[in-house]
This record gives C-alpha cells, structure tokens and sequence, in this order.
C-alpha cells in the first residue's frame, strides 16, 4: 500500500491550494478514503471523508465550506481542493485509506499504516 500526498505549499491567509493524493497497491475504487492533518503540537484531525462512489462525503465543521475533497478511481487519485486558507489550516496533511465515516469512532475507524508521508500546508502572511 502506498500513498503519496503533494501540493502543499506556502500561501498566503484567504489563498488556495489543492491536494492530491495517488494511491497505488490496493483496489483503490474498493476504499473510504480521509485526508487527515496535524499542526504541531496537535493531535491528528480528520479533515474529510469520502466513499467508494463519491456520494458519501463529510467535513469537520472546521473546514466545511472552504474545502472539497473528491476523486478520481480512474486515477487512483484522491484530492482535497483547500479554499479561503487560514493560518489555522497549517499542518501536515496526509490522505490514508478509511473503513467507514464515524466522527465517534476515529481514528479506529482509519488504517493509519497506509498514511504517505504527507505534505506541509502553511498559511503565513
């Protein structure tokens, strides 16, 4: 299983950015996928979830609004487009496979173990 996250980056507060997250070595159509992140000195947050087909997707209330996360499984692509940035959103994002959504039962819910390396967000003026 391999996940690697890019488009991270240094921009500016109110800017944008998209994520995107390639998967390969599993059915990648057959996964709940997450983006999840964490600041320094924070704990993991999910961020969003997305099913198989698209038609199941959820935000934290920190990001809904500013942020879509979509795929692509003809890609075997996941990507979180990242709008109306606030320094608040620096961190480390990084997209992992997921069982199911469940706010309750994070982070159970998520295979940590597939978690690419992830990619630097910063919001900095």
């Amino acid at each position: 299983v391999q996940l690697q996250a890019s488009g991270g980056g240094l921009v500016q507060p109110g800017g944008s950015l998209r994520l995107s997250c390639v998967a390969s070595g599993f059915p990648f159509n057959s996964y709940w996928m997450t983006w999840l992140r964490q600041a320094p000195g924070k704990e993991v947050e999910w961020v969003s979830f997305i099913n198989t087909g698209s038609s199941g997707i959820y935000y934290a209330k920190s990001v809904k609004g500013r942020f879509t996360i979509s795929r692509d499984n003809a890609k075997n692509t996941l990507y979180l487009q990242m709008n109306s940035l606030k320094p608040d959103d620096t961190a480390l994002y990084f997209c992992a496979r997921a069982f199911y959504y469940s706010d309750f039962d994070f982070p159970r819910n998520v295979d940590f173990a597939s978690r690419g390396q992830g990619t630097q967000v910063t919001v900095s003026s």
